[in-house]
């Protein structure tokens, strides 16, 4: 009897585990595209859990010339709406460009961007809302040949009003009640630069649902359960 409790707690463990999967939806800007005459390249990933969203905002523009580089927010759709929803934690590495193109990181703070909307539709924004970093903080690419940013101009290096940035990536995890693995995003559009306007559309670059993982999971509670039913036949 213990034997058989102990089988039973191991494939209830096995299904729940696999039952919590998660879906990834990767976005990007499309190739050539362009801000203010200068190229800008960047990418979203959506990752959703049980009532969550994983945000990881990447700027792969390596070297940027202007500030028009950096981005400044992410606007989102998607398919399933949220009865509620709010910011549940964000950070970056804060990075300080000083004016020979040389850059210096800092510590992870919190992004400083600002979530809005509701519903099915969403905006990150440090540029504006109650305690936006702005115009500090937005989401610069990498540095050029030799670890430096020598392509940046003044809106850069050693732009006080613009420093820190945040260093290539951010993060953001959202509380969005009603969504799960199923839930997909619909539409991405990505700003760049400190003024609001600057944006480009984003096109999906893959989709991951459920995770390799949890459908070995499953597999295997669903294996475990043939068993059971195997051994109880013949007994």
């Amino acid at each position: 009897m213990r034997l058989k409790n102990t089988f039973a707690g191991l494939l209830l463990g096995l299904v729940i585990a696999a039952g919590d999967a998660y879906a990834s939806f990767i976005f990007v800007t499309p190739a050539g595209s362009t801000t203010g005459g200068q190229p800008v390249d960047a990418q979203a990933t959506f990752t959703f859990g049980t009532n969550s969203l994983h945000i990881v905002l990447t700027n792969l523009e390596a070297n940027p010339k202007s500030v028009i580089q950096a981005l400044s927010d992410l606007a989102f759709t998607i398919g399933t709406a949220a009865s509620s929803s709010s910011l549940s934690g964000s950070s970056g590495t804060e990075r300080t460009i000083a004016g020979n193109g040389t850059f210096t990181d800092g510590s992870t703070v919190a992004a400083g961007w600002v979530f809005s909307g509701g519903g099915t539709t969403f905006l990150l924004d440090v540029l504006a809302g109650p305690g936006h970093a702005g115009p500090a903080h937005l989401v610069i690419g990498p540095p050029g040949p030799g670890g430096t940013y020598s392509n940046a101009n003044g809106s850069i290096a050693g732009n006080g009003p613009h420093n820190p940035f945040l260093g290539e990536s951010a993060t953001f995890d959202l509380s969005l009640l009603g969504v799960d693995a199923n839930t997909t995003i619909t539409g991405v559009t990505f700003s760049f630069g400190t003024t609001e306007g600057n944006l480009v559309p984003g096109t999906p670059l893959q989709e991951e649902a459920p995770e390799p993982g949890s459908l070995a999971l499953l597999g295997l509670a669903g294996l475990l359960l043939g068993f059971a039913v195997r051994r109880r036949a013949l007994s």
